[in-house]
């Protein structure tokens, strides 16, 4: 689901999508089977056409004014198009963005490649590309150290998240980088990284990693959850209301109701 639309993968392979005025699924152009993966960001779409376990290619569609379609324009397309470079090779995508402005659509795309590297395209104003710049990039370019050992990346409103090592192992940690002023870096500061720095604590034992517009969170191998920056809503799951946490917090599930009073007390000043 992305910012004002959603779409859905079919059993065939196909795409439709809905939202943004179209009230019912329409099947995406020249994409009715052999699709293997889709990521919807904040007014773009992109998918895995292709087996995404071998490799795939990647195509996306929809708004482009900061580059996030990846074909070289800044032109929005109503229907995909091939993202430069990756014709093949792809296992992962993830798509970002949020509004530049009331009238221009802002949006990043990443991709992992078999070989484990990821690449990024699209905005870039906070260094969610991780190219070492801030500036906008209408093909992927490298994200700079990331040349192998990827197993997924997580793109979001202006930051991105990449999960390397060896999940089976124990050995997969955790990378961000980009937009930082809640923590959601997770590295005990609010300083914006244009390339990739290690969250606190994730050297090793992660599963997998998502990421919202300001926190990110990720699985632990032993099946826990930990999660880190904004907070002001609730999002880290600690029964806090709080502005943010710099480093990962376990996320706790309660044994029974007792916690819901206090959570409550603590939510009224914040939401009043």
């Amino acid at each position: 689901a992305g910012g004002s639309h959603t779409c859905a993968l079919t059993a065939a392979g196909g795409v439709k999508c809905w939202g943004d005025l179209a009230t019912t699924p329409e099947d995406v152009p020249g994409l009715t089977s052999g699709v293997s993966a889709i990521a919807a960001g904040h007014m773009h779409t992109c998918a895995i056409v292709g087996d995404a376990a071998a490799g795939g290619a990647v195509q996306c569609w929809g708004a482009n004014d900061t580059g996030q379609l990846g074909n070289g324009t800044t032109a929005a397309s109503s229907t995909p198009v091939p993202v430069q470079g990756l014709d093949s090779g792809v296992t992962a995508i993830s798509a970002g963005g949020a509004p530049v402005d009331r009238f221009t659509a802002g949006g990043h795309s990443c991709a992992v490649t078999t070989a484990g590297a990821v690449k990024c395209w699209g905005w870039n104003d906070e260094g969610q590309l991780g190219d070492g710049t801030t500036v906008n990039r209408p093909a992927p370019v490298n994200v700079t150290g990331i040349i192998s050992g990827a197993r997924d990346v997580a793109a979001v409103d202006k930051h991105t998240c990449a999960l390397i090592g060896d999940v089976a192992a124990g050995t997969a940690g955790v990378k961000c980088w980009g937009q930082n002023r809640y923590g959601q870096l997770g590295v005990g500061t609010t300083e914006a990284y244009p390339t990739p720095v290690q969250v606190g604590g994730f050297t090793g034992g992660v599963n997998a990693v998502a990421a919202g517009g300001a926190h990110t969170c990720a699985v632990t191998e032993e099946g826990g959850a930990k999660c880190w920056g904004r907070n002001a809503a609730g999002q880290l799951g600690n029964f806090t209301v709080s502005s943010q946490s710099l480093l990962p917090v376990n996320v706790i599930v309660p044994i029974g109701l007792s916690y819901l009073d206090q959570l409550w007390r603590q939510a009224v000043p914040v939401t009043q």
